[in-house]
């Protein structure tokens, strides 16, 4: 199965030669499941030609906003029309997941409470669920249709399932270990996000992450258009 990765942004180029781009990021976390990959960097202007390029999409995480005015979004946001209507699967990672409820009909706006860096706790359909978060942008209004399936205490939306559109997104970093969070706050966090939360994410590192879950629940997910 071919998954196609549409790349939204770009990792710190202090950070890359070591963790490699987003897409490489997600290649590694979906390892186990047997897929072969394909990116597009549409942060770039690179598209595939449609939904049929593809068995599957995913669309990566980014430092810039959905709503804000880049040449690459609109196309971005017409693609994410077409693959949905097409019934291949879509999953979106943090502006991923942003850009998507954007494009189906939701809102998302630059977050009044601030930032959630590092691992944080979320409910997943009732099960604890440890992640990496890296993000002040938030879906504030859902599209039509769209089934919360994942919340936290700063983050009411934090997963979206979109039932009959094969689509399923996070707000949290499933592919983030905590060498790359710990890259995050050291490269791109000081100055942009307020000391003392750098300062409680660094202190976060270490735990136990559901990385690995969510990767299951990603091949699922691919391979079914279904949660389970």
């Amino acid at each position: 199965m071919k998954i196609g990765i549409l790349q939204t942004g770009k990792m710190a180029p202090e950070l890359a030669p070591q963790t490699g781009e987003y897409p490489a990021m997600f290649e590694r976390l979906l390892a186990p499941h047997g897929f072969d990959f394909q990116t597009w960097a549409v942060v770039d202007g690179e598209f595939p030609e449609g939904p049929e390029a593809a068995d599957g999409w995913l669309i990566t995480g980014s430092k810039h906003g959905a709503y804000e005015d880049h040449p690459w979004i609109p196309p971005l946001e017409q693609l994410i029309r077409d693959i949905t209507a097409s019934g291949k699967p879509l999953i979106g990672v943090c502006f991923g997941h942003q850009i998507i409820a954007q494009a189906l009909g939701g809102k998302v706006e630059k977050y009044d409470g601030g930032w959630s860096v590092g691992p944080q706790l979320y409910d997943f359909e009732g099960t604890p669920t440890r992640l990496q978060a890296w993000h002040q942008d938030q879906v504030t209004e859902l599209p039509e249709g769209a089934e919360v399936t994942g919340r936290s205490d700063f983050c009411r939306y934090a997963a979206l399932h979109y039932p009959g559109r094969a689509t399923y997104t996070v707000q949290a970093h499933p592919e983030f270990d905590d060498a790359i969070t710990q890259g995050l706050i050291t490269y791109r966090g000081k100055g942009v996000v307020p000391d003392d939360l750098l300062a409680g994410a660094q202190a976060e590192l270490g735990g136990k992450l559901d990385r690995e879950r969510l990767s299951a629940r990603f091949a699922h997910f691919f391979r079914t258009g279904e949660l389970s």
